[in-house]
């Protein structure tokens, strides 16, 4: 148990409103930090080995999917930054992640003939997802805007053996004009777009003092344009994810809302996941 910062009294009644009979439940979930959940990079370790590994160092490992046995948890405590100073962890053989940001993925079911965007790829948790899914075959176009982030971005990649992966620094959507002009499509699309990042309040606590309705709906504006932007090179049937990391329906369903009105060439398929998820909502 660990004290949170007193949340916003409208992001409060936001989450009411769209919880309903949740919301308590979701409060005393906050209190608690999440697991420690890792994905082993199967480009450099077999699931097996790596648990093997890892318990030798006698942490208590669970893979909760039987279908996704590279997915692992530790269950026991573990000393301040032992999980990311680990040997395992410097020379590649897992990538830290948190379960909900390992799904995106395991519904685009990369594979290792096709052509693939990852159009806000930094910190690099899904495109070094896609790239051990592809067997470090196809071809991974990861972009990112921010310098910065690029180099964090590239370290990973080198870090998790990836080679199939070429980077780009570019605005999203003026990467997307720019393929567009050059007639240039993908077989799948991930746009894993920026976002007011309410689902990281256990990780990042300071997510409660920079919370406001305006970033969330200038951020849904960017949203937008940059799913827009990414449908505009998409090849026929191909599949585009869509994936944020927060509850704001503005940045969630009335994007897909938005889109759908755009287009009348695209349709939401069924997904399936490892876990049960809550129902999207049609109105707000």
């Amino acid at each position: 148990m660990r004290k949170i910062p007193e949340p916003k009294p409208l992001f409060l009644e936001r989450m009411k409103s769209l919880l309903g009979k949740d919301f308590n439940n979701y409060m005393e979930i906050l209190k608690h930090e999440p697991v420690r959940s890792l994905r082993t990079n199967t480009l450099k370790i077999t699931p097996e080995k790596l648990k093997e590994k890892l318990e030798k160092k006698n942490w208590i490992i669970k893979q909760p999917f039987k279908e996704y046995p590279e997915i692992m948890i530790v269950e026991n405590d573990l000393n301040p930054g032992e999980l990311g100073r680990a040997l395992e962890h410097l020379l590649g053989y897992y990538y830290i992640q948190e379960l909900a940001s390992m799904l995106p993925i395991i519904a685009l079911k990369p594979k290792p003939d096709e052509t693939i965007l990852d159009l806000c790829s930094s910190p690099g948790s899904k495109t070094t997802q896609m790239a051990s899914y592809m067997n470090n075959s196809g071809i991974i176009v990861a972009n990112e805007v921010s310098l910065g982030r690029i180099k964090i971005l590239a370290s990973n990649l080198e870090r998790c053996g990836v080679t199939n992966t070429i980077i780009a620094k570019k605005d999203g959507i003026a990467l997307c004009e720019r393929l567009k002009k050059e007639n240039f499509q993908f077989d799948k699309i991930l746009v894993d777009a920026p976002c007011s990042g309410e689902g990281t309040l256990r990780s990042t606590l300071k997510t409660y003092l920079m919370w406001n309705i305006k970033t969330i709906k200038s951020v849904s504006r960017i949203q937008k344009n940059l799913v827009s932007s990414a449908l505009d090179i998409l090849k026929p049937n191909g599949e585009l994810i869509y994936s944020t990391c927060t509850h704001a329906p503005e940045e969630n369903e009335e994007v897909i809302d938005f889109i759908m009105k755009k287009f009348n060439n695209i349709k939401i398929e069924k997904i399936s996941l490892p876990v049960k998820p809550r129902e999207g909502i049609t109105k707000w």
